[in-house]
């Protein structure tokens, strides 16, 4: 059976001469369905079909409306609805002698790929056995505000510490407990709000909580926050982690004394406060893990890490926030959603296990989230700095869970943050003509693109309105290739994905690193100067050094898929948690 269906007056046209773009992951059958022609010239009504694997048309219909000019070579985007197409399968677009991408119908889900880049990410065992007995260091300083650049010779203050395991934060080797603590929140999230309890999901998870324990020594209220330095310093007696190219197995014999022996910072002396948004994000993964732990004795341990953690958040004069060392890798400004997601989850633990604190704990994320909305919300969307999306939903969970009123916070105030959330992206989105939510000319695209679709679905769960669903969906699509360049922004998945990610791994194994989740793509200025030199050992890739995407630069926007293109083709952890999360939460649709 053909299913028809128009999109405005068919009109006799020239063959589109352009591209098909679509989602090549697919589409759960009862979601909507878009994909986009994007043309030279102008092709109103121009006519399209679906085939499925054998060729055979199953739906046909014309072109929507003209979306907009993406760029001077491409001047025409037309929307193609495909929702009619509801039958499982595998299928391609066809329009005059333009093929997409093959693409699925079916109830699937790539979240476990992404699963398997974090394997890859994990540390210890034969990587860095030495950070078994790492020294701690006094924070070093700086040449400049934006540089990694260190000043003089670092100082030990302490050790031997503990710090082996863990994931890599990104394409490199070092590791933050702020950019830890946010993904294990994250992998505890989906665990407990997917359709399946993913066993792999929960053992990640639990890789990370491992960890953590680590980071945070209880005896003397002390969290650890980072493990290694980013560059060497001005004097050129020692190296950092950016200065060579290697893996990462390398490091225990490595001739340059911080990759042999990484040095370990603390977020502050031994029972000082601790800026709040660590304690806050640190305390929210403990109290995740405490409530799907099935032990009820090791949950009241995670429990207790969760609170006294939380309990040592400096609230007042919080001055500049403590993310890693420098804080221009990391610039987080927000901190207020942090403290209201870790009492959130802290609330939550606390009613599951019958601990009678529970009503300090959600009394706490309410006041902070009252706070959030009058200092901070309107700025920002779901993503590493900023997980009021997440924290939001859990409180009205807890304030639900517990029948509680008369906090600092109504369920109804929530409720209209999360959705003024995705207005940001819907409003962007409306201007767009392949409808991205997110700003594609900034750095983390692809995050915040699967934050906001993750926030679509974080919306319909506590207020039942199902009118962001194709919002969020598009969001995903654009992703995972229904985007001006064609790619999809997730390493092995999908027909056209990232070839050569500014990942050491898999560019010195020839290992494919699937999963891996890239920033996408950022502003063209940054890339005015060139993509530079290969560093000593890196595998240049693409092996020809054509930029196969140039062509599609728009909007103030460039992708480029090299090894050297750390500002589009580099991956992170926090990327990649957030996927899952995303992906989790539309498994359920």
């Amino acid at each position: 059976m053909v299913v028809s269906t128009t999109g405005g007056p068919a009109m006799a046209q020239a063959e589109p001469s352009g591209h098909i773009r679509v989602d090549q992951v697919g589409f759960g059958p009862a979601e909507a369905k878009h994909a986009y022609l994007m043309t030279r010239a102008p092709s109103p009504g121009a006519r399209f079909s679906v085939v499925d694997r054998d060729g055979r048309e199953v739906l046909k219909g014309t072109a929507g409306r003209d979306l907009g000019s993406w760029n001077a070579s491409y001047g025409h985007v037309y929307d193609l609805d495909l929702s009619r197409l509801r039958a499982p399968g595998r299928y391609r677009i066809r329009s005059g002698a333009l093929t997409s991408p093959s693409f699925q119908v079916a109830p699937a889900s790539p979240a476990d790929s992404i699963l398997a880049f974090f394997k890859g990410q994990q540390d210890g065992g034969r990587r860095h056995r030495n950070d078994r007995a790492a020294s701690v260091y006094e924070w070093p300083a700086f040449t400049g505000p934006d540089t990694d650049e260190i000043k003089g010779e670092l100082s030990k203050i302490g050790g031997p510490v503990d710090v082996e395991g863990g994931w890599f934060d990104a394409g490199d080797y070092l590791k933050f407990t702020h950019i830890l603590a946010y993904v294990d929140t994250l992998l505890w999230a989906s665990a407990r709000d997917g359709a399946t309890g993913d066993l792999r999901l929960r053992r990640e998870a639990a890789h990370g909580t491992e960890y953590l324990d680590k980071m945070w020594d209880g005896t003397t209220k002390t969290l650890y926050i980072q493990v290694g330095v980013g560059a060497g310093n001005k004097e050129g007696t020692f190296s950092g982690d950016h200065d060579v190219w290697r893996l990462p197995e390398a490091d225990d014999t490595s001739e340059h004394p911080f990759l042999r022996h990484r040095p370990v910072f603390r977020a502050a002396p031994p029972g000082a406060p601790i800026s709040p948004n660590l304690a806050g994000r640190t305390a929210a993964a403990f109290a995740l893990a405490a409530q799907l732990e099935p032990s009820r004795d090791k949950a009241r341990e995670l429990l207790d890490k969760a609170a006294d953690v939380y309990a040592m958040a400096r609230t007042e004069n919080v001055g500049q926030l403590v993310t890693s060392l420098p804080h221009a890798f990391y610039p987080e400004s927000a901190w207020r959603d942090d403290m209201e997601l870790g009492g959130a989850e802290l609330a939550l633990a606390g009613l599951r296990l019958g601990d009678p604190r529970w009503g300090g704990w959600l009394e706490r994320s309410a006041h902070w989230a009252r706070q959030y909305l009058t200092h901070e919300a309107g700025g920002d969307t779901f993503n590493l700095y900023d997980v009021s999306a997440l924290a939001h939903t859990d409180l009205v969970r807890a304030m639900r869970a517990a029948d509680a009123s008369m906090l600092a916070v109504t369920e109804t105030q929530l409720v209209d943050d999360l959705k003024a959330q995705l207005s940001i992206g819907a409003a962007r989105a409306a201007k767009d003509p392949f409808r991205a939510g997110a700003a594609y000319d900034a750095f983390d695209a692809v995050p915040h693109a699967f934050g906001l679709a993750a926030t679509s679905r974080l919306y319909r769960s506590v207020s039942g309105d199902r009118s962001y669903d194709t919002f969020g969906t598009q969001q995903r699509g654009w992703v995972f290739g229904a985007n001006p360049w064609g790619v999809s922004f997730v390493a092995e998945v999908g027909e056209r994905s990232i070839r050569c990610p500014h990942y050491q791994i898999s560019n010195l194994t020839g290992r494919p690193a699937r999963g891996a989740v890239v920033n996408g793509p950022n502003s063209a200025s940054l890339f005015d100067e060139g993509l530079g030199d290969h560093l000593d050992g890196m595998s240049p890739c693409p092996a020809d050094g054509v930029d196969a995407y140039a062509r599609f630069t728009g909007r103030g926007s460039r992708f480029v898929d090299d090894v050297r293109s750390w500002q589009a083709s580099e991956p992170a952890d926090d990327f990649a948690a957030v996927a899952v999360y995303a992906l989790t939460l539309m498994s359920r649709d």
